[in-house]
C-alpha cells in the first residue's frame, strides 16, 4: 500500500549552510518526504531567497519559526513534521515551540547547548506524545548496525575495550571571519561551551554507546584549544569506563593535519573483535581470536534485516554519508506512519531520540567537568 508522503518544514538550512542540503537530499531519498514550508534563515532575504531556490510556495516561505508554526497550524496541508539544522543555541526554542504545537521533530545533533535545556526538552517531548528523532546518522549505517548484532549475539563475548576516535583537519588554523560553518561553531553563544567535542566527539561517543549497548558512567578528560584566541576546545582526550565493564578510548580533534574525517572504532571482548571505519563504510573487520581476520562487505545477503534494509545498491556499489542519513530519514518515516496507526514500530530501538540527545549533553558536561578538574573521574549525571 503506498503511504503518502510526509510534508515537513526545515528551519535553518538556507543559503551558505552545509548541513541543510544534506538533510533535504536525504529526506527525499526514499521519497518519503515532501519539504513544503521553511523559515530557513534568521535574515528575512535569505529566508525568501533560499525559500526561493528550494521551489517552496512564496506564501509558505517564512521569516521566523513562531510565524511558520501559528499560520501552518490554520492550513488543511499543513507541516506534519520540522526539521532543525539551526546553530546549537537555536535547537531548543524551535523544538520546544514545534512540540507544544503538536508537531513532530528531527533535530541536528547535538540535542541542545546545554544539559539544563536538553532535560528540559526531555520533559517537553514527554509531555507533548510527540516524535523527537536526533540525526545522529553514523549509527544507521548498515555495516554499524550489523556490528551492533554482531555485540548483541554475543559473537565478541564480554565486552573489554572500546577505542572510538573523530579526528579532523579543517579547523587546525585560525578560520577566516567570513567561514560561516566555523564562525557559529567556535562561538560558545551559539555553539554551547564545548567546540570540538560537540561538533564531533558526541558522535563518537553516541557510536561507542549505540555498537556496545553499553552506557558510559563516568569520564577522565583532556580538553585543549591549541588555536591561539579559540574560546573553545578543538582536541579531545577522554578515557572511558562503561556500565558493563569495558574500559575505552575517545579521541576527537578538528586540528589533525591530514585527517578530513575519520571516525573510526574499534571494539574489543573476550572471543573477538570488530572494526569500522567511515571513511571506508562499506566494510567491516571480524576478528575472531586465534583466527585469520574477515573482512565483511555491505551486501544484501548479510544474513541481518535490520542492515539490510539500509542498503540500495548491490554489493560493491559504495554507499555512505548521503545514504546514512537517508535511512534515518525512512525509519523516522516508517515510525511517523505507525504512529499515525496507533502502533509502536520496532524501528524506535534504532532511531537516536530524546533519550540519546541527554546522553550526549550529560556526557560533554562531564568532558568539561573533569577537565576543568585536571583529568578527575565525573560520573555522567
Amino acid at each position: 500500500m503506498t503511504t503518502p508522503r510526509i510534508r515537513y518544514a526545515m528551519v535553518g538550512g538556507g543559503r551558505g549552510a552545509f548541513i541543510g542540503a544534506v538533510h533535504r537530499i536525504a529526506a527525499r531519498m526514499d521519497d518519503r518526504f515532501e519539504l513544503v514550508a521553511g523559515a530557513l534563515s534568521s535574515n528575512p532575504e535569505n529566508a525568501q531567497a533560499s525559500a526561493a531556490d528550494l521551489h517552496i510556495a512564496a506564501d509558505r516561505a517564512y521569516t521566523s519559526y513562531e510565524e511558520m508554526l501559528r499560520v501552518e497550524k490554520t492550513r488543511a496541508d499543513g507541516i506534519q513534521a520540522v526539521v532543525i539544522v539551526t546553530p546549537n543555541h537555536m535547537h531548543f526554542p524551535v523544538a520546544k515551540a514545534c512540540l507544544e504545537a503538536g508537531v513532530d521533530v528531527i533535530c541536528d545533533k547535538p540535542v541542545t547547548r546545554t544539559l539544563e535545556e536538553a532535560l528540559e526538552l526531555e520533559r517537553i517531548v514527554k509531555n507533548s506524545g510527540c516524535f523527537f528523532a536526533l540525526t545522529h546518522n553514523y549509527s544507521a549505517y548498515p555495516l554499524v548496525r550489523y556490528a551492533r548484532e554482531l555485540v548483541e549475539r554475543g559473537k565478541l563475548g564480554k565486552l573489554r575495550v572500546v577505542q572510538v576516535e573523530y579526528p579532523q583537519e579543517w579547523l587546525t588554523e585560525a578560520a577566516a571571519d567570513d567561514n560561516k560553518q566555523a564562525s557559529w561553531r567556535t562561538d560558545p553563544a551559539r555553539s554551547g561551551l564545548a567546540g570540538c567535542l560537540g561538533d564531533i566527539g558526541t558522535h563518537a561517543f553516541q557510536l561507542a554507546q549505540f555498537i556496545t549497548q553499553q552506557k558510559v558512567k563516568t569520564v577522565s578528560a583532556d580538553l585543549t584549544s591549541f588555536v591561539d584566541g579559540r574560546p573553545v576546545d578543538d582536541n579531545v582526550h577522554a578515557l572511558l569506563r562503561f556500565d558493563g565493564g569495558a574500559k575505552g578510548m575517545l579521541w576527537s580533534s578538528q586540528v589533525a593535519p591530514g585527517c578530513e574525517n575519520g571516525l573510526r572504532i574499534r571494539v574489543y571482548g573476550e572471543k573477538a573483535g570488530i572494526e569500522w571505519a567511515q571513511e571506508n563504510p562499506n566494510e567491516l573487520w571480524f576478528c575472531e581470536l586465534n583466527k585469520p581476520r574477515q573482512r565483511i562487505t555491505r551486501r544484501g545477503d548479510i544474513g541481518s534485516d535490520i542492515a539490510a534494509r539500509g542498503m540500495r545498491t548491490p554489493g560493491g556499489h559504495p554507499e555512505g554519508y548521503l545514504e546514512g542519513f537517508a535511512n534515518l530519514y525512512k525509519d523516522i518515516a516508517d515510525i511517523l506512519i505507525a504512529r499515525q496507526q496507533g502502533e509502536t514500530h520496532f524501528l524506535q530501538n534504532w532511531v537516536p531520540d530524546i533519550d540519546t540527545g541527554v546522553e550526549g549533553m550529560r556526557f560533554i558536561q562531564a568532558v568539561l567537568t573533569s577537565s576543568q578538574q585536571d583529568g578527575v573521574w565525573t560520573p555522567l549525571v
